[in-house]
């Protein structure tokens, strides 16, 4: 694989970015930003860290969820995560919050499905330094994403804090192909066409 692409050692992009390439056939993931929080030869699931949701906020969800939260929760927009089971939530976190049943996804950042990050991120006591919520996931069955990186549909990038959790959204792909050394502006509408 070409150098930006290149997996783990293990062989598989587990806490890595997946950028979208201009293109993309599936308009869902125009100009994604997706962290691949689990990779093995049977599937790969990752978060898209750069879609929110207009008008829905972490307070309104927990609100909806019936959670009590203090003036400190978290006033960010919600993120779709990705197009499979948009219904369920999602945390990517710090791991300065022990989440029960929380997935460590690369340095420092943990994914967690379970209540009990919602209540803490509700409490500026006890929450993680940074998270963001999100609803549903992107997933790919075994080989996919693999094939689809050979196909010049995404490149890869190792993850950070600052991309992974920074509320300018719209900034985070210009961004991410900056980590890479790619002006946006030099990519055309084609490229990522297999």
């Amino acid at each position: 694989m070409a150098g930006n692409m290149e997996p783990m050692p293990n062989g598989f992009f587990s806490g890595q970015l997946l950028i979208a390439m201009p293109g993309i056939s599936d308009p869902r993931f125009e100009r994604a930003v997706i962290l691949v929080c689990a990779h093995d030869a049977d599937h790969a699931m990752g978060m898209a860290v750069n879609r929110p949701l207009e008008g829905v906020t972490v307070l309104d969800l927990l609100d909806r969820l019936e959670i009590r939260f203090d003036a400190r929760a978290p006033r960010d927009l919600v993120l779709l995560g990705g197009p499979v089971e948009r219904e369920r939530g999602f945390v990517l976190h710090t791991d300065d919050y022990d989440a029960p049943g929380g997935l460590p996804v690369g340095d420092g950042v943990i994914l967690t499905g379970a209540r009990e990050v919602l209540v803490a991120m509700a409490h500026g006591d006890h929450r993680p330094r940074r998270s963001l919520l999100a609803l549903g996931y992107a997933g790919w069955g075994a080989g996919q994403l693999e094939d689809e990186l050979k196909q010049n549909v995404w490149l890869a990038c190792d993850a950070d804090e600052g991309l992974i959790f920074d509320v300018d959204h719209k900034a985070k792909w210009g961004h991410a192909l900056g980590k890479l050394g790619i002006d946006p502006h030099w990519l055309g509408s084609e490229a990522g066409r297999a």
